[in-house]
């Protein structure tokens, strides 16, 4: 009776364990992510609304992600502790006109830093969608990412 008392106890929580463990696994998991997976339905000079937000992106908030993408040319060539990464060097993509979902802000978690290259980079981090507007009330930026590591 008392073996029977335990086992009832004991599956459930097994069970309950098992499953925290594998959410734990699953949120840390780094998601391989494109410019494509967080493009919304804009074109150029269309206003920027959070309700174009698809649930895609939405899904990604808060998670740990890796994206390729260039770094926008700065004057620091070295030790970069913030940065835009734009989908593609072809065209600058931060500035007027420009479509809020082809750059991230991307903020490095200290003591991590970055080095400028004309090349391709992934960057490691945990995304999040952070509305950042000019003096103008313009958005600048829609896409932020707490930046683990650049390679």
């Amino acid at each position: 009776m008392i073996a029977s008392r335990i086992a009832r106890t004991t599956l459930p929580l097994a069970l309950l364990l098992t499953a925290t463990v594998a959410l734990a696994e699953e949120a840390r998991k780094v998601k391989e992510v494109t410019f494509d997976d967080i493009k919304l339905e804009l074109k150029k000079g269309d206003p920027y609304e959070p309700s174009l937000l698809t649930d895609d992106v939405k899904n990604l908030d808060g998670k740990p992600i890796r994206i390729r993408g260039y770094i926008l040319p700065s004057f620091q060539q070295s030790g970069i502790k913030q940065f835009i990464l734009v989908r593609d060097n072809m065209e600058c993509c931060f500035g007027p006109g420009a479509l809020l979902h082809d750059c991230i802000v991307v903020e490095m978690i200290p003591p991590a830093t970055a080095d400028f290259t004309v090349r391709p980079v992934s960057v490691e981090g945990r995304f999040s969608i952070e509305e950042l507007k000019g003096p103008d009330g313009n958005y600048l930026a829609i896409y932020h990412l707490d930046g683990k590591q650049v390679k």
